[in-house]
């Protein structure tokens, strides 16, 4: 109890302007780049019978002590070996997501091993972990009985098909990067999202949603862009993108509201403006502000470093040459000032990305030179000679 009381209790806003602030100084902090991590989640099947709809119980079996609370209520959650913790979304998708690592063979020795050992629990128990960025076999079904997914779902719902899917049938990369000092934050941050059709495009492998959305690149990124377009489109990429960012978050929607019940559905529409005007019976505190952030599904979400979202999951071992392209791109200003170069032709064509793939031909000029600039700049990644040259291969065939 003593513990309790000493805690400070949460910040409350007295108007947008300071929800506005805190926004920006949490979503964009500054600082050397020396950071990087990633994030792997994939569908999960049966062996036997990929089109089953997945048991929870064997799920829960299979992952044991890890599993997270919102799997197994009273699970400890205790991490793999390395660090890694695993957690469960909605429809039965296991993702990890791996301490911060400051060296390219470190992080790849810990998510190789991570996997090895997620693969074989999972095997034990009949189960396997899918290979593309959207489940081909099963139609959307949530697995996962909580009151924030409830009250996404039920938000989601009013927008179509495309909200339950994404919740429940789709699996990405996500590769995370260190903002880095603040007079190259514009240019990151643009050369983040001008980049994003490119390589959505060139690893692109979800044609289609169980049967939905057939015969796209990336059924995976139509899929988020038809959910919530307040929510999930892009971001501005504009002179000053954390202020930028801090207007859209207070004026989006909120759609889960915590509260003691089984239900987090908000009792009316409101925005987080909103809700800072007296939209409710209670302030919101810097609390919600936080949990409202978690909310957001931009290609590219701002966290205090850049978490970039638009890449499908890829076969086994597919990880490696985007996390490696990324890390290689973003390694020195002069890399992304070629970024900025390649892509300019390319930006803004998300869809045309997810639709055609490297069938558009000013993405694949991009992705050529993008490829060409990254396998140029891997020599500052510390990876070895005999890596880079597996993951220039890697990359040029995908060309």
């Amino acid at each position: 109890m003593t513990a309790l009381r000493d805690q400070p209790a949460p910040a409350r806003f007295a108007d947008r302007a300071e929800a506005e602030a805190y926004v920006a100084s949490v979503c964009f902090k500054h600082g050397p780049p020396r950071l990087f991590g990633v994030e792997l989640e994939w569908t999960v099947h049966h062996a036997e019978d990929p089109a089953r709809t997945l048991d929870p119980h064997r799920l829960a079996a299979a992952l044991g002590e890890h599993a997270p609370p919102t799997l197994v209520p009273d699970s400890p959650q205790r991490p793999l070996p390395s660090g890694t913790p695993l957690t469960v979304e909605p429809g039965g998708q296991v993702e990890i997501s791996t301490p911060p690592c400051t060296s390219l063979p470190d992080l790849f020795r810990t998510v190789s091993q991570d996997i090895s050992q997620l693969t074989a629990m999972l095997a034990d128990h009949g189960l396997v972990l899918g290979d593309r960025g959207a489940d081909q076999h099963r139609g959307p079904t949530r697995m996962l009985r909580v009151p924030r997914y409830a009250a996404m779902e039920h938000a989601f719902s009013h927008v179509g098909g495309d909200g339950i899917a994404m919740m429940c049938s789709t699996a990405g990369l996500q590769v995370c990067l260190d903002f880095g000092e603040e007079k190259h934050l514009k240019d990151r941050w643009a050369a983040v999202h001008q980049l994003g059709p490119v390589l959505n495009a060139l690893f692109a492998n979800s044609p289609s949603i169980g049967g939905r959305h057939q015969n796209w690149a990336s059924a995976r990124m139509r899929t988020l862009y038809g959910t919530d377009p307040v929510r999930t489109r892009p971001s501005a990429v504009c002179a000053d993108p954390a202020q930028a960012y801090a207007r859209r978050v207070i004026d989006t929607p909120v759609i889960v509201v915590r509260g003691p019940g089984p239900s987090w559905i908000p009792p009316r529409p409101l925005t987080f403006a909103d809700w800072i005007d007296g939209a409710l019976d209670r302030s919101p505190t810097s609390d919600d502000l936080d949990y409202h952030l978690t909310t957001m599904f931009p290609p590219v979400r701002p966290r205090g470093y850049l978490e970039i979202r638009y890449l499908d999951t890829p076969a086994p071992g597919g990880w490696i040459a985007p996390s490696a392209l990324l890390v290689a791109l973003f390694s020195d200003p002069s890399v992304v000032d070629g970024v900025l170069a390649a892509t300019e032709r390319a930006a803004g064509r998300w869809l045309v990305a997810a639709r055609h793939g490297m069938a558009d031909e000013r993405i694949a000029k991009a992705a050529r030179d993008v490829v060409a600039l990254g396998i140029e700049a891997l020599c500052r990644t510390g990876l070895s000679h005999d890596q880079i040259s597996t993951i220039s291969r890697e990359l040029e065939g995908k060309l």
